[in-house]
């Protein structure tokens, strides 16, 4: 175990001023499993609220009637407001203590609960869904509160266990989401999130001890200005360049200003004294190939559950006709000229093969989980082959495996077996995804680094997701499906909402074979990660 320090350390020198007195090298297994637990689904209240709150838009639309197509932001904003925190929150808690700065998160998540729990203006909802998103930072600011509390031969192990708590979310949020939905209302998810957060912060308080790895520092606001400011502008375009014109000047502005403030961070915490983050790190191998892979491979992880909710959540080609032409003869009726059914012929333009027209439970159970609970069984598996063998492996497995899911995708035809199949291998990947990259970045960075670096992580996944969200909405959008109605020979034209033609979902998956192929071959071609994991020796 690393040496105490105990001499003071002067106000600008950057340096750690202690290490990890508290490390848990005497504590039970039971103690240090608790520990474990607790973090874990403190960190859950993150992707819960993502999976649920995104399931659930539809019913949300009746209270704020006059939002429209603006009802996305209330999950377009988690990525937003988190992608622009975490990396700050991450070199906060490097500073002033992991656990504190968990509990700020906690804290804010809470308070935007409570407001959107509350409130029926649209305005306000979204200033408690922007305090909520600060929650995204837990998952990596746990990632050190683990390297630094656990005997490091479980820290692999633990990192793995904080991947299991993601496809924790994946099993229990559309189920439980669903309930709550169907039988009360949109609401109750969010009483539901606070209550969660109520009960568990207590646990973090009394249970889990605060890291004393600390960096003597301070945070430089330019910096922090540059990074963040450049992560939303760029996420802020390709969260809306389908709305906007992805090729408009008002628009590319957003992309332009965005990544010349990114590049900027990057040239101006070269020369500052105290930087957020060490570029020398940043630009080391070990964590620009990391990330580099990660903000590549990762879009599979958002692209995958977004087609399969529309696919499995649509009607059947047959029960949309059936839908269109009642609607069209009850428009009439209500007009005062009532149509014959069999006087209505629709036909699709171009018709699609998907459609069960699943709800929100039956997505879960028949597909929807499966992922999620298999990744929380690998999960752990790959913490220990991660700290027998290293991370690149377990890194080369899940790209491997995602590259293969992607293919099946994009070659196989509609069925809900085959796709739950696919969709199953898919989440072993994501089990060895998720523990390998985070250990990865664990090996390659001091402690006092930790949060500023698990911060950049954190950045990358969103950017990587975000990008990968904006071109499979604009293939699905570039591919829409127009019915045309006939009735007595005069016919109309329209556009189905929320319905793609095959292609769209095809070419999506081609993309995603692109994105994760390459990211295997960074992975293969690797050299970090080739020795067994030790905890952040």
């Amino acid at each position: 175990m690393s040496a105490i320090e105990t001499s003071p350390v002067p106000d600008d020198t950057g340096a750690p001023i202690t290490h990890s007195a508290t490390r848990l090298d005497d504590a039970s297994k039971f103690r240090i499993g608790v520990i474990l637990t607790v973090i874990v689904l403190y960190t859950e209240i993150s992707p819960l609220q993502y999976t649920m709150v995104a399931a659930a838009l539809q019913k949300m639309t009746k209270t704020f009637p006059t939002v429209g197509g603006n009802i996305n932001w209330a999950v377009i904003i988690l990525g937003l407001v988190g992608a622009a925190a975490t990396p700050v929150l991450g070199k906060a808690s490097d500073i002033w203590g992991k656990k504190r700065m968990l509990l700020v998160c906690g804290g804010l998540f809470l308070i935007g609960s409570v407001i959107c729990a509350l409130t029926s203006n649209w305005t306000i909802f979204l200033i408690g869904r922007g305090l909520s998103a600060f929650a995204i930072a837990t998952q990596f600011i746990s990632y050190g509160l683990v390297r630094d509390l656990l005997p490091r031969k479980y820290v692999p192990i633990g990192l793995g266990f904080i991947g299991t708590g993601v496809g924790f979310s994946g099993v229990a949020a559309p189920l439980i989401g669903g309930v709550l939905v169907d039988h009360f209302d949109w609401r109750s998810m969010f009483w539901f999130l606070a209550i969660f957060t109520v009960v568990l912060t207590p646990l973090v308080i009394w249970l889990v001890p605060e890291t004393t790895v600390r960096l003597r520092d301070r945070i430089d606001p330019f910096g922090a200005i540059l990074l963040s400011g450049g992560a939303l502008l760029t996420l802020l375009y390709l969260d809306n360049g389908q709305n906007w014109g992805w090729t408009r000047v008002s628009s590319l502005l957003w992309l332009i200003v965005g990544l010349l403030l990114l590049m900027s961070f990057v040239v101006v915490e070269r020369r500052v004294a105290r930087p957020i983050m060490d570029m020398r790190l940043l630009l080391n191998p070990k964590v620009s190939i990391v990330l580099l892979m990660t903000v590549i491979g990762i879009g599979i992880t958002a692209v995958q559950p977004l087609a399969l909710g529309y696919m499995t959540q649509t009607p059947d080609s047959a029960t949309l006709r059936g839908q269109i032409a009642e609607g069209t003869a009850a428009h009439a009726a209500a007009a005062g000229h009532p149509i014959p059914l069999n006087m209505i012929r629709v036909l699709l333009d171009p018709g699609y093969s998907y459609g069960n027209g699943y709800g929100m439970v039956q997505y879960a159970v028949h597909i929807g989980m499966w992922a999620g609970a298999i990744g929380m069984v690998v999960g752990p598996f790959a913490g220990v082959l991660i700290r027998r063998i290293g991370g690149r492996l377990p890194s080369i497995i899940a790209f491997a495996l995602l590259t293969v899911s992607a293919i099946g995708f994009a070659v196989s035809d509609y069925s809900v077996v085959t796709y739950l199949v696919l969709y199953g291998l898919s989440g072993i990947a994501f089990g060895f995804l998720y523990a390998a990259l985070p250990s990865l970045i664990v090996e390659a960075v001091p402690p006092e680094q930790q949060g500023i670096s698990s911060g950049m992580l954190g950045v990358t996944m969103s950017l990587g997701t975000g990008a990968a969200m904006a071109v499979t909405t604009a293939l699905l959008n570039n591919n829409p499906v127009v019915a045309h109605i006939d009735v007595a020979g005069h016919t109309t034209t329209q556009v189905i909402p929320q319905v793609f033609a095959d292609r769209g979902y095809t070419d999506s998956f081609w993309v995603m074979v692109g994105t994760t192929a390459v990211a295997l071959v960074i992975a293969v071609l690797m050299r970090h990660g080739r020795k067994p994991a030790t905890g952040g020796e």
